[in-house]
């Protein structure tokens, strides 16, 4: 029989391929993860993974057992849940709420999956203004939000969605015709910014002070609201890093978007005030996380 802290640091490195991240995720040391797989190989009789200095990946034994084990690990992670679930009863109302459009899809595959778990459970469903995501968290009108990370203050759910970045301008401008930019561009025109109740860190994230390179960013006038912010760029009062989804979920015209190629991605999921944490948002959380797949 394995112990279940082989079968989670197996399942854990066939998915990372790199043993400090498998560590982190484990909360364990780089060692304690070698150790364990070498202990799982010894008792398979065969290498599970091929290692050298750049490059871990799994061996034909060693990806066919990591096929074998996942659905069978799922499985039994589900039945507890159930189990669980029913036997502490989640039942009541749930208020979500997402900004924007950005997250639809996956906010209604959560929202579907939870209430066919939990349909003694209603959820009510709602858009939430930019300039009021955080006071609705905070006076309980929300219980959990879909927005974009960072959200600092707040407890976040695991990242569900990520999409690159992409530079909005004014469709005459002279970055429209590129066929990429680099984020050193944000030193040569001004940002439009964030309303200023977004949080720091999420402004720091999505309209920096500084290039990559240390040379200020113009700071552009302040929007009160996303649909405000394209507004600006194609009234060509300075530019915006802005998701890729962005030209579909806000079609308007008088707009170019232009791939940033050194740009992290823009990472999104769920949030909520953590002194609010219930069984209700965790078993959402939950929801929303076997949704994604």
């Amino acid at each position: 029989m394995l112990e279940r802290q082989e079968v989670e640091t197996f399942l854990v490195l066939a998915e990372e391929l790199h043993f400090g991240r498998t560590a982190v995720r484990l909360r364990l040391t780089t060692g304690q993860v070698s150790k364990t797989v070498k202990k799982l190989e010894r008792r398979v009789g065969a290498p599970l993974f091929e290692r050298t200095s750049r490059v871990v990946r799994p061996t034909a034994i060693g990806r066919r057992l990591a096929e074998d084990l996942a659905p069978l690990v799922d499985a039994m992670e589900a039945a507890v849940r159930r189990a669980v679930d029913a036997g502490r009863g989640i039942s009541g109302e749930l208020r979500v709420a997402h900004v924007g459009s950005g997250t639809d899809e996956l906010l209604l595959k959560a929202v579907a999956l939870f209430t066919r778990r939990h349909p003694e459970c209603e959820v009510h469903v709602r858009e939430a203004p930019l300039l009021k995501t955080r006071a609705s968290l905070l006076d309980g009108s929300v219980d959990v939000l879909f927005a974009s990370f960072p959200f600092d203050g707040m407890a976040n759910g695991p990242v569900l969605l990520r999409e690159p970045r992409v530079l909005a301008v004014a469709a005459g401008h002279p970055l429209a015709a590129e066929e990429s930019v680099t984020l050193e561009v944000l030193g040569d025109h001004p940002v439009v910014q964030y309303p200023e109740v977004t949080s720091e860190a999420f402004k720091a994230d999505r309209t920096p002070r500084a290039t990559p390179s240390g040379r200020p960013v113009p700071r552009g006038p302040v929007a009160e609201s996303f649909s405000d912010i394209l507004t600006l760029v194609a009234l060509g009062k300075g530019v915006c890093p802005v998701a890729e989804s962005t030209p579909r979920v806000y079609p308007r015209s008088g707009l170019a978007y232009v791939p940033i190629s050194d740009a992290p991605p823009i990472e999104r999921g769920p949030t909520w005030l953590a002194a609010n944490t219930t069984e209700r948002i965790t078993a959402f959380v939950r929801a929303a996380v076997d949704a994604t797949g």
